[in-house]
């Protein structure tokens, strides 16, 4: 089993580099091997993929082309957008909750001043930061994900995609925009969160504005950093403890941004 090729292209072999071959061939010989499995793949898309359970043995040509094409699809959606602020947080809070109104507050204005405001597109915090973009005349963009449950895209979109999968939707959400805000949310708005804190950290991408929204729902997550990572496990730095700000209002969170932004 070990030797069969994770493509499963029938008129194709997997490249093998040679050792101390350049760059520049590896290049060329490993796009030849993608362009064939995205040739066959194209044509293999089943209607209703079933999701993977176990490791596969063998990677269908048709999950590679579905997979490069969302990347496609998706960067060609964010090339159409300078400035941008993404905003993450809970799915579940409602129209009544002070953070949703904050976040309809702090997207318009921001589309005010340019930018656009880009969100996974469905429901909570993603709704309030679409529909202070799409009411103050901004870019309201949409990143969402196809679930089970069907996952909606909000009213106050003016641009959208939909993914098939989480790891594409990620890479768009996190390299869209100037500043990324946080407001209170569940597993994957803390899953966002170190996504970008570990991109910055680890110098993947230049220094940005990572702003939490709300030192109530934050400020335990901080000291949770400072106290059991840093201190205690030192497994961080001092200077990681730098990278993000805590705001408590809009008035704040608007200030911050419009210091720190360099575009």
């Amino acid at each position: 089993m070990g030797d069969e090729p994770i493509i499963t292209t029938p008129t194709m072999s997997l490249y093998a580099p040679d050792e101390g071959e350049t760059k520049e061939v590896r290049n060329r010989e490993m796009g030849n091997v993608l362009t064939r499995a995205i040739e066959e793949g194209k044509h293999e898309v089943p209607t209703n993929p079933a999701p993977l359970v176990c490791k596969p043995q063998q990677l269908e040509s048709w999950r590679v082309f579905k997979i490069m094409a969302e990347f496609v699809d998706g960067f060609d959606l964010l090339k159409k957008y300078g400035l941008a602020a993404t905003f993450f947080g809970s799915v579940r809070l409602t129209p009544e909750d002070r953070y949703y109104q904050e976040a309809v507050e702090l997207a318009g204005v921001l589309a005010k001043e340019g930018y656009a405001v880009i969100t996974g597109g469905s429901a909570g915090i993603m709704e309030a930061g679409n529909k202070g973009a799409h009411d103050a005349g901004g870019s309201s963009v949409g990143l969402n994900i196809r679930l089970e449950d069907k996952q909606a895209n909000n009213a106050y979109l003016t641009d959208y995609f939909t993914f098939d999968h989480f790891f594409v939707r990620k890479v768009m959400l996190t390299f869209s925009s100037e500043v990324y805000v946080y407001f209170p949310g569940g597993f994957g708005t803390l899953d966002e969160f170190t996504e970008i804190l570990t991109l910055v950290q680890t110098k993947k991408i230049k220094p940005v504005p990572i702003v939490l929204y709300g030192s109530e729902f934050w400020n335990p997550f901080v000291e949770l950093f400072r106290n059991h990572l840093l201190v205690k496990y030192e497994t961080i730095s001092e200077e990681d403890l730098a990278l993000f700000v805590v705001v408590d209002s809009v008035d704040e969170a608007a200030a911050y941004i419009k210091k720190t932004v360099v575009c």
